[in-house]
């Protein structure tokens, strides 16, 4: 090949060049041939199998796709066809199909869900939501799904590889709620509609308690109560706040609001907060 580029110069690099093309083009009409109908009849569930990694491997994904899902077509109750359908479901996922690849997972936990790859699919299930998390906006829908596909890996299958990430993604995606009613109440909060902003802190606060939202929640409350003149309900927030988060500078902050109102924090009234504060003496609340 040296000897053709320096015959010819760079009508050898043209040619080379060419002929590239062309097998590329080869490939693809052949790739396109084995997707039309019937076209993979004569193969063996192996050979497609073989054919599917083929295009895994040159990141044809949607392809790979393709093809691992016609063994379980052709070859619907084949060993082949069990481990095929697992990997649609992850080729799918790494090319962003989250759809389908939910859609693959979910038929392999429902045929499969005493098989070693069962957690795994669960797994992928879970992830079709959890990784469109920050595309969503407003919309909590997806992380809600994503929680409770979460939960099934933790609690149906403990034990598998899977277990411990889907426990951390747990937590992350349920801080994420969290993050979404303090995003919306300190918009609220903002504007001076503050009974709409306590509607959101007080979500924080009774419902998502173990995240680490929970002491600006607190003080935020303290902010919208003292806003509203309701004094009873902001010594209370400032109470279970000097109590669980003294040392975080949102106790501080409420301390310093509350002083300059000439007010302590402390329980007074029966307000909600004022409960929770006698299930936190009581141990009951964290």
């Amino acid at each position: 090949m040296t000897g053709l580029i320096k015959a010819t110069g760079g009508r050898g690099v043209f040619l080379v060049a060419a002929l590239s093309l062309t097998l590329l083009a080869a490939c693809g009409e052949q790739r396109s041939a084995l997707r039309a109908p019937g076209a993979l009849d004569d193969y063996s569930a192996e050979q497609i199998y073989q054919l599917a990694e083929t295009e895994m491997d040159g990141n044809k994904l949607d392809n790979a796709a393709y093809f691992f899902g016609e063994i379980e077509r052709l070859y619907p109750y084949s060993s082949w066809a069990k481990r095929g359908l697992i990997m649609q479901a992850f080729a799918y996922h790494r090319a962003g199909d989250y759809d389908n690849s939910r859609s693959a997972a979910q038929r392999y936990v429902d045929f499969y869900p005493t098989e070693e790859d069962a957690a795994y699919a669960q797994y992928l299930l879970a992830l079709s939501y959890y990784d469109q998390i920050d595309d969503i906006g407003r919309d909590q829908g997806l992380t809600f799904k994503a929680l409770q596909e979460l939960r099934r890996v933790i609690e149906v299958y403990p034990d598998s590889p899977y277990a411990e990430s889907a426990s951390l993604k747990f937590d992350l995606a349920f801080s994420h709620l969290a993050g979404k009613e303090m995003e919306v109440g300190r918009y609220y909060l903002k504007r001076g509609n503050y009974t709409a902003a306590i509607n959101r802190f007080r979500v924080v606060v009774e419902q998502f308690q173990t995240t680490t939202y929970t002491p600006e929640a607190l003080m935020r409350l303290v902010e919208s109560y003292l806003a509203l003149g309701l004094n009873d309900e902001a010594r209370s927030a400032g109470a279970i706040l000097g109590y669980n988060f003294q040392s975080t500078p949102w106790y501080a902050d409420a301390y310093a609001l509350l002083q300059g109102h000439g007010l302590s924090a402390e329980p007074v009234g029966e307000n909600w907060l004022s409960q929770i504060y006698r299930q936190v003496i009581r141990g009951e609340w964290l």
